[in-house]
Order: structure tokens, then sequence, then C-alpha cells
């Protein structure tokens, strides 16, 4: 017995303690909705300010390289201390297990608690409103009409003055919306470091958790750009529902001067509004929707979703989906995927409060 006692305090180490303490702290803060709003107010910010600078030193996106040296550790470590430094595969599992629970702590420390925090209806104190079709087509063709009028073929293709246009948009909309202003005057993108790979599932931008970096696609098109800026934005700026942060980048994108940021904010938004039509109305009610659309929108609505297509492979896709979809539920992001197009209940919410609050 104390032989067993004496060795197992022989593997105890300070940082196990240090450890233990903080995962206690991310399963508290997951449990107590008080301490997830402190965390997401007061204790996020700085560590965003400070992770964030850091990685802004560097060129490229160091969590994606983080991230794909961790999964090539953990695959072949094993193999090496087996063959190469004759331990034994239970003392590797061990380590091994050890660096996940290292990195479970700061994925949620650094940026994933901000999943524990209240949700929008309840930061904001806006009603959730009703709804049903005479709503959503209330709602629909005053979308419509605002994306007609904000087409334009010259997107903006500087990214400065669209950082720029962002941060204010966030500070406009900060204390209104219930959303961080930007940590810093010039938050600084970067590419996705494996940008073909993650084309081919479909995915246009990301939220790096592990040093408060966000990326975007390096194959985004123009027109795409404010509005994935602006989404990922959101997220550094600690919203994690895919809805939310579409909700976020839309209110930025179409309340700012640049017409082309206008564009690309409505434009963003179409997908969405077209799923959320399909269930609610006819198929000729539908096609009358549609078809209000002004022909040089839809056709750039096309040549998006054909040139994603060709870059998009259906077995990648289908499994980062799934996983995906896994994520966000074990995230309390219940409806999984089909979070980013909740973003019209949102939407058609804040509206609903703002007409009674001018009547």
């Amino acid at each position: 017995m104390n032989r067993t006692l004496t060795r197992i305090r022989s593997h105890i180490r300070p940082r196990h303690g240090l450890l233990l303490l903080l995962l206690l702290y991310v399963v508290l803060t997951q449990q107590l909705p008080s301490w997830g709003q402190w965390y997401a107010q007061h204790l996020y910010p700085g560590i965003a300010y400070v992770l964030s600078a850091f990685s802004a030193l560097f060129p490229f996106a160091i969590g994606d390289v983080f991230i794909a040296l961790s999964i090539a550790w953990v695959v072949l470590y094993p193999v090496y201390a087996v063959v190469r430094r004759k331990q034994r595969l239970l003392r590797a599992l061990r380590k091994v297990g050890e660096y996940l629970l290292w990195v479970y702590a700061w994925f949620y420390i650094a940026w994933g608690l901000n999943y524990s925090q209240p949700g929008f209806y309840a930061r904001t104190g806006i009603e959730p409103a009703e709804y049903s079709k005479e709503v959503f087509l209330d709602f629909a063709d005053r979308y419509i009409d605002s994306l007609n009028a904000s087409f334009t073929p010259q997107p903006l293709t500087d990214k400065r003055l669209i950082r720029d246009a962002a941060v204010e948009g966030y500070n406009r909309i900060a204390s209104e919306l219930a959303v961080h202003r930007p940590f810093h005057p010039q938050p600084r993108v970067k590419t996705m470091v494996f940008t073909p790979l993650i084309s081919a599932v479909g995915v246009t931008g990301s939220m790096g958790p592990f040093f408060c970096e966000f990326t975007v696609n390096g194959d985004l098109l123009p027109n795409q750009y404010p509005a994935t800026y602006t989404h990922e934005l959101a997220h550094l700026l600690g919203i994690t529902s895919e809805a939310e942060a579409n909700f976020y980048a839309y209110q930025v994108c179409s309340r700012s001067s640049s017409q082309a940021m206008r564009f690309s904010g409505y434009l963003s938004l179409l997908p969405h509004v077209l799923s959320n039509a399909r269930p609610l109305l006819t198929q000729e009610e539908f096609e009358a929707l549609a078809g209000r659309i002004r022909p040089e929108v839809v056709e750039a609505y096309e040549q998006n979703r054909l040139y994603w297509t060709e870059k998009y492979s259906p077995l990648i896709g289908s499994i980062q989906d799934w996983m995906y979809d896994l994520y966000l539920k074990g995230n309390k992001i219940e409806s999984g995927r089909q979070n980013y197009s909740q973003v019209v209940g949102l939407l058609i919410s804040y509206e609903m409060r703002q007409k009674g609050q001018t009547h």
C-alpha cells in the first residue's frame, strides 16, 4: 500500500494541481450562469486583449499551426515513445491524455467559456418576436427592398477600409446591442493556413480560440469579404452563437456608409432568408418572393454559390458538418449548424423592438 502511494506521489507534479484548478474553474463556470456572465464581461476582454496582441505579431495564423502540430503529436508521440524510447504504451498515453486536458482547459479559458454567457435576448433585453408567415413576409419584403437598393457591381477591395469600417460599426452598436467594443483599434485578421482544405469543406472563416485570432478563407470572393470579416470579428468579441455573429455582422455592414459594405451584409443574409422562407411559404409564394430580387443580385448570388460548389468536397464536407454540429451542440448551441439561419428570428425580434420604441 505504501509503495503504491509513493509511486502515485512520484508522478504528481505542481502542474497537475494547477491543471486541476483550471479544469474545476471551467466546470463551475459552465454550470453557474453568474460565473459565465462574469467571465464574458470582465475576464475575457483582458485575456483577448493580451492573446490577440501576441498573435498579431505573427504574419500567419498561429492557431492553425498549433492545432495541426497538436494533432500530429497526439497521433505520432505514442509510436515514437514505444518504438524509439522503449517506453510503455500506457505511460505514453498518459502523457497524451494530460496534454489534451491542458488543451481543453486552454480552449475554454482563452475563449470557449463565452459559450456560458447569457444569450442574445437575455443580454439585450429584447423579447423574442412571434414568428408567423405574416411577420416573416413583412420582414422579407423590407429586406429585399434594401438588398436590391444596396447592389453595386464594385466590391470594396481595400481591406484596411473594411477593417476601419468594421471597428467603427462595432463601436457604434456596442452599447445598444450588448457586444464588446473591439479590443484593438486595428484588429488583425489572418488568412487560413490550410485554405485549399478549408475551401473543400465550405468554411469561409473561423475563430482561433487558443490565441484569440480570427481568420478568413484565402479564397473569399470580394463581395463576401466584408460580411465574413465582421462575422468573425464578432466571434473575437466573445460572440459564440453563429446566428448572433450573423446578426452583428449584418448590423455593422448594413449601417455602413459604404454601399459595397452594405451589399455584402445584405447578400450574406440571403441564403438564410430563403431557407426560412421555404418551410413557411407555398411554392407559388416562395417564387413570388424570390422573383422580387433584382436580377443582378440573383446573378451575384448564383456566381458565389457555383464558385464554392466547385471547391466543395461532399465527403470531406459532410464529415466536417457532422463534427461541427456535434461541437456546437456540445457547447449549448442546441440547434447545431441550423443555428446560422436563426439570425432571421433575431433580426425580426430586433426590428419589432425598434418599431415599438418609435410608436
